[in-house]
């Protein structure tokens, strides 16, 4: 898999201050690895967004500055609800003889499939699948090839097999499927009959009553 180095910085800003790091273009985080202490952090917005906008997982260099490299994956990111930006992120370092669990993104190929092609309608279930390895087998994507699938049929996380990585989501689960074209239901004679009959006066009016008592 591919790895990527991003610039990180060493946070000692108090956490009533956070907000005033966000204002200055910069996003709060936390490094750990188990066994050792955590390190606070802090990213600038712009290359962080870089990372999350791919498709891909990797596995990061993330430079400290000054001088100090370490490896580690993305575990967590919170997001602004209002305006959908990162307002933090938590960084899990590996070690090359440790597995991991991490998500994986999947990508459908293949372009449109034979039940598509005969009406039916593509339904994308799992976006990501869990997987547990070594850091070195974590692949960049799940690649499903969707251009046999028929109506009726789903791919399974059963259905997927990559050499030294186990999966963790369930296998029963379905990835992607090709529903039947959903078909208008046409009225009956009766049903049209019932629509076009005028709907029966059940009560009077308070004007009807009033004219009763005089």
């Amino acid at each position: 898999m591919k790895e990527i180095s991003l610039p990180i910085e060493i946070r000692t800003a108090e956490k009533k201050k956070v907000n005033r790091l966000r204002k200055n273009g910069y996003v709060p985080g936390v490094y750990y690895l188990h066994g050792e202490p955590s390190t606070n952090l802090q990213i600038k917005l712009n290359e962080l967004m870089a990372i999350i906008s791919t498709t891909e997982t990797h596995i990061l260099n993330l430079n400290f500055i000054p001088g100090d490299v370490r490896q580690g994956i993305i575990r967590d990111i919170q997001f602004d609800p209002v305006t959908d930006k990162p307002i933090h992120i938590d960084f899990q370092g590996v070690r090359a003889d440790e597995k991991l669990t991490i998500k994986v993104p999947v990508v459908l190929s293949g372009g449109t499939p034979i039940g598509v092609r005969e009406g039916g309608i593509l339904q994308h279930i799992l976006h990501s699948i869990e997987v547990f390895c070594l850091p070195k087998y974590i692949p960049e994507h799940i690649e499903i090839n969707v251009a046999d699938l028929k109506i009726n049929h789903s791919i399974h996380v059963s259905d997927i097999k990559i050499e030294n990585v186990d999966f963790l989501t369930h296998k029963e689960d379905a990835i992607v499927s090709v529903l039947p074209p959903l078909v208008e239901k046409t009225p009956t004679p009766e049903e049209e009959a019932a629509q076009k009959t005028e709907p029966e006066v059940i009560g009077k009016g308070k004007k009807d009553e009033e004219e009763e008592k005089k």
